[in-house]
């Protein structure tokens, strides 16, 4: 059929977004390395007033429609702090599902570059779902993988739709599964050693007692640790609160370490319980039965895989020679030996970007598996 049997339209109200979150269910249904978010947790991350990120991001969602019938979605995003901190005219698209037609793809990139130039942006980058901090790149590599949290599932025919539509790519990001019962021990602590820095070490893991401040701590360090990352954003302390309930259900003491050197933490590394495998056999949905077997799993039975989203090095520590690799070592030395104990198997690192060849040379030596690869694209508008 011709481009213009396709229809996209904003969403406006109540229905559109509930079609706009249904979609990839049917698009997906089937694929090994899908699993649907739930259909709640979406809403909340799309609405204004709920998710603290819309307070700096404008969002505008779409919908391409085929003889009424939804076979398409996009959204496109103004980021202010992204803006203030690069000046360089950049919005942004996330979101991305379509069947499997080149015509859909150029309606949905379309409407998102038209609104886009209506704020007067003059390049497009993505897909961000819906920042930088959130859901990230475009699925290449690695599909039949196992479905986890915060990790973007995408199609094998979207990579062609999208460059075909003129964009380009500016980094690929690597995801890594670490064995965590069968992993070896690292160097970190004689690297440490061997950088003077024997007596002055000390790893602990997270005191939920004092979550609020460790929270400020963990962030602290991120910020540092990533703020000559390419394309950082700094979490807003409204984001921060946000995700420190909205993750609670996923965030076990024990998998949240930190390094401290003369009593100052320095580094961290945190995994999350895989959300994904607790809730695969659930379509999207949270009723009292889904509840019940969701807190049993996360609870009793226990969930076997894991995510770890976020590590970090101070900066004045990562660059030594062997400081900064002994502090990473150390970190996952300490979460692989928690991990293990408390019945852990698997974890996913990521991700990392291609050209960040220290942190992917630590994450390999350690015994990281390469096994997904995402990519972020650029236009001009």
């Amino acid at each position: 059929m011709a481009p213009s049997d396709i229809v996209v339209t904003p969403v406006a109200g109540k229905s559109d977004l509930n079609a706009f979150i249904a979609l990839p269910k049917r698009l997906y249904a089937g694929h090994k390395g899908y699993i649907p978010h739930l259909d709640t947790e979406r809403r909340e991350a799309f609405t204004p007033g709920k998710n603290p990120l819309f307070g700096h991001v404008e969002v505008q969602f779409f919908l391409a429609r085929r003889a009424g019938r939804v076979v398409g979605r996009i959204s496109a995003q103004l980021d202010r702090v992204y803006l203030e901190r690069y000046q360089d005219d950049t919005g942004h698209f996330g979101c991305l599902a379509a069947e499997d037609d080149p015509a859909i793809f150029a309606a949905l990139f379309a409407a998102a570059a038209d609104w886009l130039r209506g704020k007067g942006l003059k390049r497009v980058t993505g897909p961000f779902s819906l920042s930088i901090n959130e859901e990230v790149g475009l699925m290449i590599w690695g599909f039949d993988s196992r479905s986890v949290l915060l990790t973007p599932y995408d199609p094998p025919w979207s990579q062609g739709h999208v460059e075909a539509n003129g964009f380009t790519k500016i980094k690929d990001l690597f995801s890594y599964d670490y064995d965590v019962q069968n992993a070896p021990e690292t160097i970190g602590a004689k690297l440490m050693a061997r950088a003077g820095m024997a007596g002055r070490v000390k790893v602990r893991t997270a005191n939920m007692k004092m979550f609020d401040a460790e929270v400020r701590t963990l962030v602290g360090i991120f910020n540092d640790a990533w703020s000559d990352n390419w394309g950082f954003v700094p979490f807003t302390q409204q984001e921060i609160d946000h995700a420190s309930k909205a993750f609670g259900p996923v965030i076990v003491p024990d998998l949240a370490v930190f390094v401290e050197v003369d009593d100052e933490a320095v580094a961290f590394i945190v995994a999350l319980t895989n959300l994904n495998e607790a809730v695969q056999d659930f379509g999207g949905k949270l009723n009292p039965i889904t509840l019940a077997k969701l807190l049993w799993r996360l609870k009793i039975a226990g969930v076997g895989s894991t995510r770890v989203p976020l590590m970090g090095v101070k900066k004045r520590f990562r660059n030594h020679p062997l400081m900064g690799a002994g502090l990473a070592m150390m970190a996952i030395d300490h979460l692989r030996a928690n991990g293990k104990r408390i019945g852990k198997t698997t974890a996913e690192l990521g991700w990392i970007l291609e050209d960040n060849k220290a942190t992917n040379n630590i994450i390999r030596s350690v015994g990281g598996v390469h096994y997904k690869t995402h990519r972020l694209y650029e236009k001009a508008l």
